[in-house]
């Protein structure tokens, strides 16, 4: 398996001013950005550059958008890893896998993403079939996060950190939670959706208790139904 196979390069360009995540969440992100900015300056001054970054929280509020907000701002390529199809039954090959994926990110200084992290960091199990093959994977992992460059980067993302070996969570420098956004957040979301729309357009129903992304394609859902309506509409009258 080539890593071509197995990466995705995200080119979209993303601000960190379309990310709806808490202030708190956002300043974090942003010292983040200042360090990279002033990464010479720290290096004399013998002081280390927080490289590894823990998104985890709720499904749909912000941790794959801000993976592309960060790279944008970094103006650095990134690299897209969903773990959840990238296990391998084979003993050992998903160690190598890795492996691979970690040194291409270190060679080019690059933002790798870790999608669903949990399926390859999760804690090891009591089950006697999972034991060997889960360490060489942890073990693995444990040694490429200490030895990944600080000019590279790397984010995890998970919905259960819970689950996730506390050796590996140890290894990241900044952790940022993602919650549901309440109703007044997911209004100021439903504007800014509603700002790129023509004028009839605009008004639609709102959905709350909701993440994200759901309101998203819930909103736009509507939009097009309304759109299509009058497509049709002024097809019979033609």
């Amino acid at each position: 398996m080539l890593v071509s196979d197995i990466l995705i390069t995200e080119k979209e360009k993303v601000s960190l001013d379309d990310v709806f995540i808490h202030d708190e969440s956002r300043q974090t992100i942003q010292q983040l950005m200042r360090e990279y900015r002033f990464i010479d300056e720290l290096r004399r001054y013998r002081l280390p550059v927080n490289n590894k970054l823990m998104l985890h929280g709720s499904s749909g509020c912000g941790k794959t958008t801000t993976a592309k907000a960060i790279a944008s701002m970094l103006n650095k390529p990134l690299y897209v890893l969903n773990l959840s199809n990238f296990v391998s039954a084979k003993i050992g090959e998903t160690s190598q896998n890795v492996k691979r994926v970690f040194d291409k990110a270190a060679r080019e200084s690059a933002v790798l993403f870790l999608d669903e992290f949990d399926q390859i960091g999760k804690a090891r199990s009591n089950d006697d079939k999972e034991v060997g093959e889960m360490r060489r994977l942890v073990n693995t992992l444990l040694q490429l996060m200490d030895y990944f460059p600080e000019r590279a980067l790397l984010i995890a993302a998970t919905n259960f950190l819970e689950i996730i070996d506390p050796a590996i969570i140890r290894r990241f420098q900044v952790m940022v939670r993602y919650t549901m956004p309440s109703k007044e957040v997911l209004d100021a979301y439903y504007d800014k959706l509603a700002e790129e729309l023509p004028e009839h357009l605009k008004v639609f129903t709102r959905r709350y208790g909701i993440s994200y992304a759901e309101a998203k394609d819930y909103a736009y859902t509507q939009v097009k139904t309304i759109l299509i309506d009058e497509l049709e509409r002024a097809a019979q009258e033609a």
